[in-house]
């Protein structure tokens, strides 16, 4: 008996008939779509699969491809496993993606640096096996007979990984010989990731990828040089607890050291806000401290634990509100689809914050303004006059942008680029984006604080990060300091209180597949009470509980 499979392109659905198994590489071949070189998957009844994935019922599908956040993510991780097959095959290594960096993964040889000769000849293999096009097939298998190969292949964090998670069967790729375990989708054919390039980077590399704008041009590699001091430290901070993969600290957690996990992470959160405080006073020059970074990486906590570690250091910080300053709403800016941009920095009134800041900092009194986000209006606020050494905060996405602080100089102010920089990666291949730690950061706080459901949260994150990648990234490289937000332990306590969320999203939600995503990463973190974080953790600030509160 036969089926019926209906497409979903844009605003219309085309139906075909099938009285056939069929994959979706055929079920795209019947139709006519437009960005037909760059897809790379397809949700089948909302769910991502790869292209080899066969239909044999009726089936509500949609093609996706690389100008997609999911899109990007199968293309990265296909790109991964490319990259793995080819240092076997090059070099007889294997390889650990570590973090990531402007439309790249930094990686390294266990163990070892890259030599420029080694990094050639890995380049020149991946080129080999993208052109041959190699099947990339999913294969189930038992959860022992998963772990066998694993451990034979020698990725025993792999073995161990998802022995944690409990799943039985599980669905592993095959390509060439190899396995690979990406806790996602990938691309059905080495032939669908032609756009990439490896960059010595030492003591390793970089693996850069297209961005989501464009999957056929490398975006300009921008290598902030300060990350990788963040990178070194957070290596030693792991080394410090006995981390390198998720299997270890499901080990940790075992073993009953949740609580030393909390008290060293936020230990190390302490040293660093420390040090950055010192570094601003041994400057002696500052008067304004401008804090930025992308939405949830914890701006509101760290602002006011480094404000203390100021005036532990005898200095008194005042905190100026950017919001204050938007521009009535009948003067705001439009976007491309004609609504409202607040988060373009024309909407907030910039003349004005110049004005003000230059006025405090010359030891002038100032009546603030008091936006009103009912009305859309400014309206006069209290006055405020600084003391010649006090320091002005300004915290806000648009808080590095010199346009801000156009007539204020460069020694009397101090950049501060917020974010969670790093994280525990699932094994040596596979990492939790920052990105993704943000998004569950907010699914949490919006649920909590706005009454948001995770729903409408999946959905109006990829504005989120659009606005961050114009307005808030570009400027990270000119940040005088970077503080990593990240804490070790975060997943697993956040897993707690945003599993049940994700789960309650409707399977004919259009945000299912990104909760389904999402729920899959986090099967394989282990769970830790919330009990025992302290109230100024920056975890606080969107799990609730926190000291630093409204």
């Amino acid at each position: 008996m036969g089926f019926y499979i209906n497409i979903a392109q844009g605003g219309t659905v085309n139906r075909i008939y099938s009285d056939t198994p069929i994959m979706g590489h055929e079920v795209l071949s019947m139709v006519n779509v437009e960005s037909r070189g760059r897809i790379v998957a397809w949700r089948v009844n909302r769910i991502l699969r790869p292209m080899g994935w066969v239909v044999d019922d009726d089936a509500d599908v949609e093609f996706v491809d690389t100008s997609t956040f999911e899109g990007t993510e199968v293309y990265r991780s296909t790109l991964t496993f490319v990259l793995v097959l080819a240092c076997k095959r090059a070099l007889s290594k294997d390889v650990r993606v570590k973090y990531s960096m402007s439309d790249s993964y930094y990686c390294e040889f266990p163990g070892e640096a890259a030599e420029s000769g080694d990094v050639a000849l890995v380049k020149e293999e991946m080129e080999k096996i993208v052109s041959s096009a190699l099947p990339i097939q999913l294969a189930t298998l038992p959860l022992d007979k998963a772990r066998r190969i694993f451990e034979r292949q020698g990725s025993s964090d792999r073995a161990k990984l998802i022995q944690c998670t409990g799943s039985d069967p599980v669905m592993l790729y095959r390509c060439a010989g190899v396995y690979g375990y990406f806790g996602g989708t990938l691309a059905s054919s080495t032939g669908m990731v032609k756009t990439f390039d490896l960059n010595g980077f030492a003591p390793g590399f970089l693996l850069r990828f297209p961005s989501i704008t464009d999957s056929e041009v490398l975006p300009p590699l921008q290598v902030v040089p300060k990350l990788m001091d963040v990178f070194r430290e957070y290596a030693t901070w792991l080394g410090v607890l006995g981390l390198s993969t998720m299997d270890s600290l499901h080990e940790r957690v075992a073993r009953g050291k949740s609580l030393e996990l909390i008290l060293v992470s936020e230990a190390f959160h302490g040293e660093a806000l420390s040090r950055m405080a010192n570094r601003i006073i041994d400057r002696g020059t500052v008067r304004l401290l401008c804090l930025a970074g992308p939405s949830s990486s914890g701006k509101t906590t760290t602002s006011k634990r480094l404000a203390i570690q100021l005036q532990v250091s005898g200095k008194n910080p005042i905190a100026l509100a950017l919001d204050d300053y938007y521009l009535d709403r009948d003067r705001t800016p439009l976007d491309e689809s004609g609504g409202r941009d607040f988060e373009a920095l024309e909407a907030l009134d910039i003349e004005l914050i110049n004005e003000h800041i230059s006025a405090l900092l010359a030891g002038e009194e100032v009546e603030l303004p008091k936006f009103d986000f009912v009305s859309g209006t400014r309206k006069p606020g209290p006055k405020l006059r600084l003391k010649f050494d006090d320091i002005l905060i300004i915290e806000g996405i648009h808080g590095l942008n010199d346009r801000l602080t156009a007539d204020i100089s460069p020694e009397t102010k101090c950049k501060v680029f917020i974010s969670p920089l790093t994280g525990v990666n699932l094994d040596s291949h596979n990492r939790i984006g920052t990105t993704d730690t943000r998004l569950l950061r907010r699914i949490v706080r919006d649920y909590r604080k706005r009454g948001h459901s995770p729903e409408r949260t999946l959905l109006m994150w990829p504005s989120v990060i659009k606005g961050s990648h114009k307005h808030i990234f570009p400027y990270e490289e000119g940040a005088d300091l970077l503080f990593n937000s990240s804490l070790v332990y975060e997943i697993s306590v956040l897993k707690g209180y945003v599993e049940p969320l994700l789960r309650a999203i409707s399977e004919y939600s259009p945000a299912y597949g990104e909760a389904s995503r999402l729920l899959s990463m986090l099967s394989f973190a282990p769970v830790i009470p919330s009990e025992n974080v302290p109230n100024v953790s920056i975890l606080r600030e969107f799990i609730g509980g926190g000291c630093f509160e409204d």
